[in-house]
């Protein structure tokens, strides 16, 4: 399994194991699946005593989207103008990260008019878009953007990819 890490903030944001789909060559999509998690009744085979009779305790059950619940996303927000100022901020770390890492200059050039174009894209979108960071919570790190198919139903994540590492586990 390939687990992809934030280059900036090394927070897991990804792994293989979700079906990620390539977009315009800049950024990962991901479906993602609504799950419930909590208000498991465990039986052990005891009778319960009279004493302790059950009172319809409330069920901790609650609704959750996979990856973000997988990886540990936190919610965050932005208005348009700081969220540009984030990504143009993050854009430019990735860049050197690309550069520091040997990457050539046609593929750096590449993935700064691939990003433009995506982050044109986002903006005129923007109402649409939940924001998630990492586990760390680095406000340096990537800003994952969730959102919702034409359906209105399925949730997928949009993440940067050149702003990922692959790490073999």
């Amino acid at each position: 399994m390939i687990i992809f890490k934030d280059l900036i903030s090394g927070d897991e944001i990804i792994s293989d194991s979700y079906d990620l789909k390539l977009v315009d060559g800049v950024v990962y999509e991901a479906d993602c699946k609504k799950i419930s998690i909590g208000g498991d009744t465990i039986d052990i085979g005891a009778n319960a005593s009279a004493e302790e009779a059950d009172e319809g305790t409330d069920d901790a059950s609650r609704q959750v989207i996979d990856i973000v619940y997988s990886f540990r996303m936190n919610e965050t927000s932005f208005d348009k103008k700081s969220y540009l100022g984030h990504l143009k901020g993050y854009m430019k770390k990735v860049k050197e990260a690309m550069k520091t890492n040997g990457a050539s200059d046609e593929d750096v050039a590449a993935f700064e008019k691939g990003a433009g174009a995506k982050a044109k894209e986002i903006v005129g979108k923007f109402k649409d878009y939940e924001f998630l960071i990492g586990e760390s919570m680095d406000p340096d790190g990537m800003v994952i953007l969730l959102n919702y198919r034409e359906d209105g139903v399925t949730p997928y994540v949009t993440i940067w990819k050149h702003g990922l590492k692959e790490e073999k586990v």
